[in-house]
């Protein structure tokens, strides 16, 4: 049994992180949320925590009203999520909260000495080499949720002598490459002209998962698959050229590693989160899962295909910042951030992303060594990501 802080929770990680922790009767401390007061108030009676917290401090004013019958702490900002992050008594923080607000609490909950199951992409996107030394240095664990990383720490466990996790280097497993699949999104086999047109609405229906809408766009212009990319690097500890990316529709095969003899293992299961959910909440050990068996004579056949990186180029632009290194990874997460949200609400087009990342990526930047560094250029690039879009 391990006790339970989920930053994220009303999101779509979040909601099926309790559904998990409540069929392995694990007990939750907190709950975190950005501004849902709603579904944060029903998880609260139904899951009793000491603590929750709302990012928006007009939410978390109105949550505590609602609330007040109950014997829970409400707590707002980066300050009230951050705090949930350190409750000493925590055995895990599960964070699965979007975007650059997840870099403190990742830290704050590391710093803490606690283990972290890590849903939220952009804490090793934008501080990849802060947030692995500071695991280090605390004696804790990053398990990661994402289902690429969860297979793939799934297939090393096959080779560790003994149960591996990170922040332990991995190269004494004899990898020669990582292979992340994409699904390809709902745009797969469109030309860059084609995309030129696409909408919001179909940009957002994912043909086999069911996410966020931030995420969702992800998926649809490919940079998921970068941001992976750059997870990936730094949290098995292996260089950029040596991860390989590969487009697989049904969404079966998680990810596969590839051996110096060239054996390759691959995870597969169901597209369903509970199952990387769950490893991540019971490693080392496993239990039964609350998802369908994955049939194989059902599926009858797995395709895979290799990336169009011209129609979507922003895998590539992931790459490069990697191979630039320093506070580049942080920029192009910032960029895409920006242009992500200003797509959905339809004030730039779809190719325009992949446009504003690549931008920002030709800037002369500064150096980052700590996690002010890292917010600095992060809000930076943010403010000339939007200047961007005023001048289109």
């Amino acid at each position: 049994m391990k006790r339970l802080v989920i930053l994220g929770s009303t999101g779509s990680i979040g909601t099926q992180a309790l559904d998990v922790a409540q069929k392995l009767n694990y007990p939750v401390l907190a709950l975190a949320a950005y501004s849902n007061v709603a579904l944060l108030e029903e998880q609260v009676r139904a899951f009793r925590p000491r603590f929750a917290a709302l990012f928006d401090k007009a939410a978390a004013d109105d949550l505590r009203v609602r609330v007040r019958d109950l014997d829970v702490t409400v707590l707002s900002g980066m300050e009230g999520l951050c705090e949930l992050a350190a409750v000493p008594e925590a055995d895990m923080v599960l964070n699965s909260v979007v975007g650059m607000v997840g870099l403190l609490p990742t830290l704050t909950a590391l710093r803490a000495g606690h283990d972290v199951a890590l849903a939220n992409k952009e804490t090793l996107v934008a501080g990849g080499e802060i947030v692995m030394k500071t695991a280090r240095q605390n004696g804790a664990k990053l398990l990661p949720v994402d289902s690429e990383h969860s297979a793939i720490f799934q297939c090393l466990q096959g080779t560790a002598q003994g149960m591996w996790a990170p922040p332990a280097p991995s190269k004494a497993l004899r990898l020669k490459k990582l292979i992340l699949t994409a699904s390809g999104g709902p745009f797969f086999g469109k030309s860059a002209k084609e995309l030129e047109t696409v909408t919001p609405a179909d940009a957002l229906r994912h043909p086999n998962w069911s996410m966020g809408q931030k995420i969702t766009i992800d998926s649809a212009t490919m940079m998921n698959k970068g941001l992976e990319l750059i997870e990936a690097r730094w949290l098995f500890d292996i260089p950029e050229e040596n991860i390989d990316i590969v487009v697989h529709r049904e969404s079966i095969v998680h990810s596969l590693i590839e051996y110096d003899d060239y054996s390759v293992l691959a995870q597969m299961g169901l597209p369903d989160m509970r199952i990387p959910i769950q490893y991540a909440l019971t490693w080392p050990d496993r239990v039964e899962s609350p998802v369908k068996r994955l049939d194989l004579a059902a599926v009858g056949s797995l395709s895979f295909f290799a990336p169009d990186d011209e129609a979507f180029p922003c895998m590539q632009l992931c790459r490069r910042a990697l191979q630039k290194g320093g506070a580049y990874p942080a920029a192009v997460n910032a960029a895409n951030e920006v242009a992500n949200e200003l797509f959905r609400k339809g004030e730039i087009t779809f190719p325009n992303i992949g446009e504003y990342i690549g931008e920002v990526l030709e800037r002369s930047l500064p150096n980052v060594t700590t996690e002010q560094d890292v917010l600095a250029v992060d809000e930076e690039c943010r403010r000339f990501t939007r200047a961007l879009a005023t001048k289109k």
